[in-house]
């Protein structure tokens, strides 16, 4: 048992720790290249409006006002100054007016008419054109396709990215064995702790067997010659109870650990006997049984141990049903035997269901243990669900209190 709980307890851990780096680094990644992008695509917008065409002599665009007529202008920021921007005007017929390669040797006039010819036929204003912002503006006499390279601006980022995903890989990796090597330590100590009790619980319970039947056989034989008292009525009394603790105890132990064969079981029969065994108890209590079950569905499994298993349901309901009917449904959903018990009942609050399969758990901690029940019977029920690979859970809603076990049919 601890041992799956140590490996839920790691993959909790690891799980939510990549979780978390997956998505601080989403975030981070995110908001950076946006920032970027958008720092870029500003500095563009700018260059747009600082762009001007330079055209012959007689027919000259008027630059922006207070701006000389050379060239395009530079805005005075560092950032837009180490920037590389490219621009491409059209005229009404389609045809490259002026080519601005930012006097760089990256891109030649003809690659850039022929990008720019590409972002015009997209029909978009703004966008990316590989590692190219673009804006497309519309003027009187021409278009104007003005890019940006954002190569530089971005490489550190993409190098962020390469190597976050490394080295936070790595680290992942590595923190994955140093969990796994502290779960180890931490719950070894319990596991041993866990080992050692129910190995003590067995070993006195079959150390109990012998003293409690030779209680009975000598209470027995002494009421054959005393006849009828009342300390030896007590006494015989209270031993029964004993005797049936210690079977629970050892019920529990074989439900644990002992090694059971496993063969083929009829589980739809296995349901159906345990009903119809238990059906004069429930009508002497003034409940019957209303049963679905599947027939034909069959388990890997022990036979004993399963019949065990709906047994404690069915007393459980018999027990604490406040209505008189008990629902009992068997189905085969999918590639699992679905066992449902539902009887009408008190609310249990969702605090107590977490431990309702604990040893010696009860929700009433007013109740004794009158009828030989000490809160095993659950805690039976699951160890025998999880030794045959299944699940046991309990819901209420509406007044009635269900229990569910799924049980995979192999």
């Amino acid at each position: 048992m601890f041992s799956k709980s140590r490996r839920k307890i790691v993959l909790a851990i690891m799980g939510s720790l990549i979780l978390l780096f997956s998505v601080t680094l989403s975030v981070i990644l995110f908001a950076s290249f946006r920032e970027v992008r958008q720092e870029n695509m500003n500095m563009l917008k700018r260059h747009v409006e600082l762009y001007y065409l330079e055209k012959n002599s007689e027919n000259r665009e008027a630059p922006p006002a207070g701006q000389p007529s050379e060239k395009p202008p530079l805005d005075r920021k560092r950032d837009y100054q180490l920037s590389t921007f490219y621009s491409v005007a059209f005229g009404e017929d389609g045809a490259a007016l002026a080519v601005d390669n930012g006097e760089k040797d990256v891109y030649s006039e003809d690659e850039l008419v022929g990008i720019a010819t590409e972002i015009l036929d997209g029909n978009r204003k703004t966008g990316r054109h590989g590692s190219l912002t673009y804006i497309v503006s519309r003027r009187p006499d021409y278009t104007l396709v003005a890019m940006m390279d954002n190569t530089v601006s971005e490489s550190g980022l993409n190098t962020l990215l390469r190597n976050v995903l490394l080295i936070g890989g790595a680290a992942m990796i590595a923190m994955f064995f140093v969990s796994l090597f502290i779960a180890n330590r931490i719950i070894r100590p319990l596991e041993e702790n866990d080992r050692k009790q129910k190995q003590f619980i067995s070993d006195a319970s079959h150390e109990l067997k012998t003293p409690v039947a030779v209680i009975d056989t000598n209470a027995e034989l002494l009421s054959r010659e005393i006849g009828e008292n009342e300390w030896l009525s007590n006494i015989r009394y209270e031993n029964e109870r004993m005797g049936g603790l210690v079977k629970q105890l050892l019920d529990l132990s074989r439900a644990e650990n002992a090694e059971t064969p496993m063969e083929q079981v009829d589980f739809s029969r296995a349901v159906t006997g345990e009903t119809l065994a238990l059906e004069m108890l429930a009508f002497d209590q003034g409940k019957t049984f209303r049963c679905d079950i599947e027939e034909g569905i069959l388990l890997t499994g022990s036979k004993t141990q399963l019949t065990q298993l709906v047994s404690v349901l069915l007393d459980n309901a018999i027990r604490h049903a406040t209505g008189g009917e008990i629902d009992v449904a068997l189905k085969r959903q999918g590639h699992a035997a679905v066992l449902h018990v539902i009887n009408d009942g008190d609310a249990i609050p969702p605090d107590k269901q977490e431990h309702l399969f604990d040893r010696f758990y009860r929700v009433d901690e007013a109740r004794n243990s009158e009828g030989q029940h000490y809160g095993l019977g659950l805690s039976i029920a699951k160890a025998i669900t999880e030794k045959h690979g299944g699940s046991i859970g309990v819901s209420c809603h509406d007044g009635r209190v269900q229990f569910t076990v799924s049980i995979p049919i192999k």
